[in-house]
């Protein structure tokens, strides 16, 4: 009784506010009350009109799609060295360096990064592949550790070793081995980051430029306009996420 009662909190506690900003997105006007009065789709319209949000969704999906690219080509070496061929000392060194991101409050990463490329030597706050390389460094972690979880799971070491004796080179077993069996767990966990890339404000709100806004800078901003945009804003925000997670939940499925 005490366990359901607890699970009843929780996810009253984790949908209630998702359906009132729902509801809120139709509604007219929404002031000083639990629900909104009237019935609109004025804020869909505007949202849809407003250049500022169309330009940061589009930043959103390139500064996602260019941290799904390089985590590809990053994750994959990294995660097989990590299993694989790295000494015991560089092994764990190197899983530190890739879990740090994780340990580290956000904040403390984007205050680092304004003192860094502040400067005169590095003046490259503000621009758009700052902003990449910061979503790299948050997001690398998640599809490593993924990665890393699958190769020790398909024990993918005793065909590399059946395809060694038979003469094919560490490169050869590389892509024609391991590549092809993580192409699953590589899919699910790129979606993964795809939704935390879109989703990210902490790092982006504090390293960002003005043209360069991500739509969750530009989201905070509509709060202190109409609530009933504030909302319908939030909503597509909430859609993109709601895509990924089944998309990643499927690719996690086929694996």
């Amino acid at each position: 009784m005490f366990i359901r009662l607890v699970s009843l909190s929780y996810m009253l506690y984790l949908v209630l506010p998702i359906v009132l900003i729902l509801v809120g997105s139709f509604g007219e006007t929404w002031v000083n009350a639990l629900l909104p009065e009237g019935s609109t789709t004025q804020w869909y319209l505007e949202l849809w009109e407003d250049r500022s949000f169309i330009r940061a969704f589009v930043t959103s999906l390139i500064v996602g799609a260019a941290s799904c690219a390089i985590n590809t080509l990053l994750c994959v070496p990294l995660a097989y060295s990590l299993v694989h061929g790295a000494k015991q000392k560089n092994r764990f060194a190197t899983r530190l360096l890739t879990l740090l991101p994780v340990a580290v409050p956000t904040i403390t990463l984007g205050f680092g990064y304004i003192l860094v490329f502040n400067t005169d030597a590095m003046p490259w706050l503000g621009s758009t592949p700052l902003l990449i390389a910061a979503h790299v460094v948050l997001t690398l972690p998640y599809l490593t550790q993924a990665l890393v979880t699958d190769l020790r799971h398909q024990r993918l070491d005793r065909l590399e070793e059946a395809a060694a004796t038979l003469g094919a080179r560490p490169i050869q077993r590389f892509f024609g081995i391991i590549v092809p069996n993580l192409r699953a767990s590589l899919l699910s966990g790129l979606v993964m980051v795809a939704a935390l890339s879109i989703g990210e404000f902490q790092l982006s709100n504090l390293i960002v430029g003005f043209q360069n806004r991500t739509y969750p800078v530009v989201l905070l901003q509509a709060f202190y306009g109409a609530t009933g945009f504030a909302c319908a804003a939030t909503v597509i925000l909430l859609l993109l996420a709601t895509v990924a997670s089944l998309t990643s939940t499927l690719a996690s499925k086929k694996a």
